[in-house]
């Protein structure tokens, strides 16, 4: 039985040849002879050699790996991005590995910290939050860094997005349009783009001449259960509408809000923020800003391989269109 701690030494050692030999036969260099390079593809398959990434890393500079983090494998949201990231990675024949950090910025640093030790060519970071802990440990990274979906304030860190501020306004200037309490449910305020939802947000409001209350809003909701949780405070606050920044928290105050013989859209009107699949699945289907979450993915892969290849990027700071998905669950 054959080890699985084959090394280039077996294969050169079996096949008669030097290591330089054997590496450049895995590398396709042109200058080994057909009769050689044969003989070396047999000893690679008889021994099933797998050439180490890392040592080869360690020789060349280059792993062609990238470490992807996000918050959780089975949110759809990230799923949708982790797509765009692969295929792109693919194309540029980059391996990519996947670390889910719970949202946990303990686990965040420790992921980052494991990725570096390994020397991964470049890091996509994705997270429900950015720490200020952990913006410094990718800023202070020799390694290239690009944020899917998250932004650092200072803009030191390349990153991909949409106009936060600009779905905000949007979304809550229709809800104005029936409503005179609108509510805003987003994540923590310490993230930029939450903050930049909130700048949204107000600016809705003062251009529909309504003032700003405080009470109307909802912070740091990630989850299902908190959306559920959520429905009876709206509605104690005789609030009939909301928009909502994360699909699942949408999904779970929709599903409350129905358990308690609240009609939508007809009593209490709900808007998404990113028309993740789920969107589509709840009933009534929820209108919801349409987040282009593939190409989110695509192009933050896309801008890192610029990054790690050291080809000019004249702007690190992407920002991708975005459109107001009409469905069920508004008038």
């Amino acid at each position: 039985m054959v080890e699985s701690t084959t090394t280039i030494y077996d294969v050169a050692r079996v096949a008669g040849v030097s290591m330089a030999t054997v590496s450049r036969v895995e590398n396709g260099n042109a200058n080994v002879k057909e009769k050689t390079r044969q003989k070396v593809l047999d000893a690679i398959a008889e021994l099933d050699y797998r050439p180490n990434a890392i040592a080869r890393g360690l020789a060349s500079k280059r792993t062609t790996t990238v470490g992807v983090i996000l918050p959780t494998i089975t949110s759809p949201y990230f799923a949708a991005i982790a797509r765009g990231i692969d295929d792109v990675a693919s194309m540029y024949n980059y391996n990519v590995v996947l670390a889910n950090s719970d949202n946990d910025e303990e686990k965040e640093a420790k992921v980052i910290e494991s990725f570096l030790s390994k020397q991964v060519d470049g890091i996509v970071f994705m997270g429900s939050s950015l720490s200020e802990s952990v913006r410094n440990q990718l800023v202070g990274a020799r390694t290239p860094v690009v944020l899917a979906g998250t932004i650092d304030g200072d803009k030191e860190l390349a990153s991909v997005n949409i106009d936060y501020h600009l779905a905000a306004l949007e979304s809550t200037a229709k809800l104005l349009e029936h409503n005179k309490k609108v509510g805003y449910i987003l994540g923590s305020l310490r993230d930029a783009e939450n903050v930049e939802r909130m700048v949204g947000y107000q600016e809705a409001l003062e251009d529909a001449k309504v003032d700003f209350d405080e009470s109307l809003v909802f912070e740091g909701n990630y989850s299902y259960e908190n959306g559920r949780n959520l429905a009876q405070q709206l509605l104690d606050e005789k609030i009939s509408a909301a928009v909502v920044s994360v699909d699942d928290v949408a999904v779970g105050l929709l599903n409350a809000l129905q358990e308690k013989g609240i009609k939508v859209p007809e009593q209490f009107e709900i808007i998404a923020g990113s028309n993740s699949p789920l969107t589509q699945y709840s009933y009534p289907a929820l209108t919801s800003v349409n987040q282009p979450l593939y190409d989110l993915g695509a192009v933050s892969m896309r801008l890192l391989t610029k990054l790690m290849l050291k080809e000019e990027v004249t702007d690190s700071q992407l920002i991708l269109a975005h459109e107001l998905i009409q469905r069920h669950s508004t008038k």
